[in-house]
């Protein structure tokens, strides 16, 4: 029988493995689409476990050794690709630098930190002959970009999965609802004519009627844990010259969806409600939530942890089943310029996700 004492040395390995495999990961860019030299260091990390293992494009993924059909699935699912580095780096984005405390790095915080704690979990409950779940684990592709060959080209791959855990930072705290994205190119259409005669009809004016009713209006039902749905206007083309009434006013309409709606019924509304054209770039990135009670969440609020709703998009947006986001670091630090992690966020990370899952599985 394994002690108590053991466990807790091997989940030390591990944590010391993850970090190893971060740095890596940091040394080795991957930008999204080009995550093939990312994808092969993760490939090694399952061999050198024994772990056998699957990739499509630049998706990896394993699943348990007793792995069972008959048992429902849990997916531990986080992404390898990160942004570019913008031009206020001070370090080298892809030099591993421990310092502080920290590790800095490219994707160190988003979401490499999550991913190699993630790694670490499945490893540790690997060969575990009793659990009441499977246990699922990919590594993917494009989440940065919402690219079609990441997780949504995994998915069909993947056993039927009855909930998942997302990893992206969120410093452990439990992201139980998530707002879906819509992206509208609107046109609105008027008749060109001379500037200086009652000619045409303009169609500024006319998407300024429609910008006026999209700054006002508020859709009814509130998400209690995401607020209402958010409407906003980011971009906006027209005209040729100075004397020429404009036939044509393009605007682009950014929709932050929630659980309350369903990305078609939003459309139906604006397009119900304003002058212009209305055509949606994708329908793809749902909103996505998590019941309050369910089992997963539960043991995390009896570690000490809190719900709340996220206002940013992840893969989650592409899955149909319950789902948790959660995992180190700081979302605040996604993206930014000398992007780093606390070393102890990733034993945190690492203790977190198997205490949580100790409960359930």
């Amino acid at each position: 029988m394994t002690s108590l004492s053991d466990n807790s040395v091997r989940q030390t390995s591990l944590a010391a493995d993850a970090l190893t495999l971060l740095k890596r990961l940091i040394a080795t860019p991957s930008f999204s689409r080009e995550e093939d030299r990312t994808a092969v260091l993760l490939e090694d990390f399952f061999r050198v476990k024994q772990i056998p293992l699957e990739r499509l494009k630049n998706n990896v993924w394993a699943r348990n050794r007793h792995f069972d059909p008959a048992k429902p699935t849990v997916l531990l699912n986080s992404h390898h690709d990160t942004v570019k580095p913008n031009k206020s780096w001070t370090l080298d984005p892809f030099e591993p630098l421990v310092a502080d405390g920290k590790l800095f790095g490219l994707g160190s915080n988003d979401a490499g930190g999550c991913l190699v704690s993630l790694l670490a979990t499945f490893a540790y409950f690997y060969d575990r002959p009793d659990m009441a779940y499977n246990i699922v684990m990919a590594a993917t592709a494009e989440e940065e970009i919402s690219g079609r060959d990441g997780l949504e080209l995994l998915l069909p791959h993947l056993p039927p999965v009855s909930f998942a855990i997302v990893g992206e930072p969120t410093e452990m705290e439990l992201a139980i609802a998530e707002k879906g994205l819509l992206v509208l190119d609107c046109t609105a259409h008027g008749i060109s004519g001379h500037a200086a005669r009652e000619e045409g009809h303009n169609a500024i004016y006319k998407a300024i009627q429609d910008i006026n009713w999209l700054t006002a209006y508020q859709f009814p039902k509130v998400s209690p844990t995401l607020g209402p749905v958010k409407l906003s206007v980011t971009i906006i083309n027209s005209g040729t010259q100075h004397n020429v009434v404009p036939d044509a006013c393009t605007f682009t309409v950014d929709v932050r969806v929630t659980e309350q709606y369903t990305l078609e019924e939003v459309i139906e509304t604006i397009r119900a409600n304003i002058q212009s054209e209305v055509k949606p770039r994708s329908i793809r990135l749902k909103p996505s939530s998590i019941p309050a009670d369910h089992p997963i969440v539960q043991a995390g609020l009896a570690l000490g942890r809190h719900t709340y709703g996220s206002p940013t998009t992840s893969d989650q947006a592409v899955l149909n089943c319950p789902s948790l986001k959660c995992g180190p670091g700081h979302s605040g630090r996604s993206h930014s310029a000398d992007e780093f992690i606390y070393l102890r966020e990733i034993d945190e990370g690492v203790d977190g996700y198997i205490r949580m899952l100790e409960q359930i599985l």
